[in-house]
């Protein structure tokens, strides 16, 4: 057999294995259940705990009129208040927070400020402390007693959710006994780029993250979506979170493994209720979204890069280039076997894109989209030896040190 034939075979072997024993990872059924008319969702709980929903927020005046107003209108039949903790904005999104309460009403809001972040700590999870910090001060004493708040609700100031989604998370976490509960927003997806790219991010993720493992009690694999995570206030004090991923940059999936090594029970899935409305419609800012954290998710490590650049290589690009080597040679074995490697690739890819409500002729483009995602881990290995490190919003995150 010739190198063209077993690197094929390779791939071809690969994508066997990623169709049937990676938690079937492609699959898009792992949601919550519904409940309501036509539903079969867990029961209500005797009585609805307390939740403070906490929105860390940096210059996100853009999104918010299109994302406060949707928890504001939450319908949660227990106590509940909003805590959004202005990370030192400098377009007036504290001011349009109290503007956009004025005008809509509905669940209490308090906006405040952290002040600038701690040594050790990310701009996010220092906010995330403090929202933390507030509610349970605040929830405490108008129960007038010490336990504070019984569930914390941790999303992005980019999230609109619907009018039952906390009613929903805080009844799976009761009915189930889960101590986090996570639902990926359905991303937007609207311009050509976005088409391309965000479905095959949570395409990817999950592929990394089988839904499946995370799910398990028992099981080694834990990972969050940030943008919606419902936390048990027992469950992050026996973590110690937030100090204990202070420096994190990829703080979801953090978050998630601290919970379940504390034993706490975590489960993760896609959402059908819950969107993030924060436009990416170049090919620039989807890049840069992807490369500040893509080098940190690979530890910082050059030999970790390297096997990942030639895993994507053999499982997404050696596919259409056997095919293309087995046509112009006349050899069809290459071509057979990258063809079939191609197929399982894009049939896997399916279901995401019918999730994300696309057209399915984007599934046989996998291969240039890996190849875009393959670029932009190396510019963030690059950056990040150039200094640069992971930067957000006029931050930069160097090589977390050492915790103490």
């Amino acid at each position: 057999m010739s190198a063209l034939m077993w690197i094929a075979a390779g791939s071809l072997a690969a994508w066997l294995w990623l169709l049937l024993g990676q938690g079937f990872f492609w699959r898009t059924d792992v949601r919550l259940p519904r409940t309501g008319p036509g539903g079969s969702g867990p029961p209500e709980p005797a009585g609805w705990p307390s939740v403070a929903v906490v929105v860390p927020a940096r210059d996100e005046s853009a999104v918010l009129p299109a994302s406060l107003p949707s928890l504001l209108a939450q319908d949660y039949p227990g106590p509940a208040e909003i805590f959004l903790i202005d990370d030192g904005s400098s377009d007036g999104t504290g001011k349009l927070a109290r503007q956009l309460a004025d005008e809509y009403g509905g669940l209490p809001l308090t906006v405040d400020s952290p002040g600038e972040p701690g040594p050790g700590w990310t701009g996010k999870l220092w906010a995330v402390r403090h929202g933390m910090a507030l509610a349970t001060t605040r929830l405490a004493a108008d129960r007038k007693d010490d336990g504070g708040v019984d569930y914390l609700l941790l999303t992005d100031a980019d999230i609109a959710h619907e009018p039952d989604s906390l009613r929903e998370l805080v009844r799976a976490a009761e009915a189930n006994g889960l101590d986090l509960v996570s639902q990926m927003a359905r991303l937007r997806v609207a311009t050509y780029w976005e088409r391309l790219i965000v479905p095959a991010f949570v395409y990817f993720f999950a592929q990394l993250y089988p839904f499946r493992w995370v799910n398990r009690p028992r099981g080694r694999t834990a990972a969050a979506a940030g943008g919606c995570v419902l936390l048990r206030r027992e469950a992050a004090e026996r973590a110690g979170v937030p100090e204990a991923i202070r420096q994190s940059v990829i703080d979801d999936v953090a978050l998630a493994r601290v919970v379940k090594r504390s034993g706490g029970r975590i489960w993760l899935g896609l959402a059908d209720r819950v969107d993030s409305v924060r436009p990416y419609p170049r090919l620039g800012e989807l890049w840069r979204m992807v490369s500040r954290s893509a080098y940190t998710q690979l530890r910082h490590n050059p030999l970790l890069l390297l096997v990942t650049v030639a895993g994507l290589a053999v499982v997404y690009l050696v596919p259409p280039a056997a095919v293309a080597a087995g046509a112009l040679t006349g050899r069809p074995a290459p071509l057979a076997m990258g063809a079939a490697a191609w197929a399982l690739m894009a049939g896997t890819y399916i279901p995401m894109l019918r999730y994300y409500r696309q057209t399915l002729w984007l599934a046989p483009l996998l291969p240039l989209t890996a190849l875009l995602y393959l670029l932009m881990t190396v510019d963030s290995a690059v950056r990040h030896h150039l200094g640069q490190g992971a930067a957000w919003k006029g931050r930069s995150y160097a090589r977390p040190s050492a915790a103490p």
